[in-house]
């Protein structure tokens, strides 16, 4: 099946490279300005995903081979999911994911220092809950309250659990792993509308074709 940039239109741009040749010479790119998108009474609309959890280092690729049968179907995972930088919203490989915790906290010792604390569960005689787990709180944080199994009032304190930064990082990287993929069944639907959007259309002085326009070459009006 067609690649992602098989379906972006070209975009004919004045050369800036140093052996051009005239004035008026023109390289073709792709339009990065044209992106395609999963429209919203589709991206809205569970019944057409399917959840996915991402392995170990799998690629967007990996997956769309897995699922689809097609890797070059990669491009539909990451717009399954509305993923514009592949780095910062796709989980890392290990090999990066070290690399990136060095870059931001400097040192092992860094990476294992303390970077919030949270809450542990704490319930009163008779099991009711008295003040949630996993919520972020200050590490010397109390509370009390009236325990109704034992008709008295308690405090409770040094309820709290540390989380280190690679704690933290490491749960960023766990979330990123939930996707949502479309269905099969839609996959023509989504082509469809990608091949009928990304065409340019007459009207405009810098139009070409249906696949191709032209910047203004202000080099001419100097």
């Amino acid at each position: 099946m067609a690649q992602y940039f098989d379906y972006v239109p070209n975009f004919d741009y004045v050369s800036r490279l140093n052996d051009a040749k005239k004035i008026n010479d023109y390289i073709q790119v792709k339009n990065l300005f044209k992106r395609g998108i999963i429209r919203p009474d589709i991206f809205s609309d569970l019944s057409y995903f399917t959840k996915y959890k991402i392995v170990g280092d799998e690629r967007p690729d990996e997956v769309a081979n897995k699922v689809y049968d097609d890797p070059d179907l990669d491009w539909l995972v990451l717009l399954s999911n509305n993923v514009i930088n592949q780095v910062e919203e796709w989980p890392l490989d290990q090999q990066s994911f070290q690399n990136y915790l060095l870059g931001k906290y400097g040192s092992e010792q860094n990476i294992d220092a303390v970077h919030h604390y949270e809450s542990n569960e704490v319930t009163d005689t008779l099991g009711n809950v008295i003040f949630p787990k996993g919520l972020e709180v200050p590490q010397n944080i109390s509370v009390t309250y009236y325990d109704r199994g034992t008709a008295s009032e308690k405090t409770s304190s040094s309820f709290t659990y540390a989380v280190t930064n690679y704690d933290y990082e490491e749960r960023k990287q766990n979330d990123r792993r939930n996707i949502y993929l479309i269905k099969d069944f839609y996959i023509g639907l989504i082509i469809d509308d990608l091949e009928r959007v990304m065409p340019y259309q007459e009207g405009s002085t810098q139009y070409i074709s249906p696949s191709v326009t032209r910047g203004d070459n202000i080099r001419l009006y100097g």
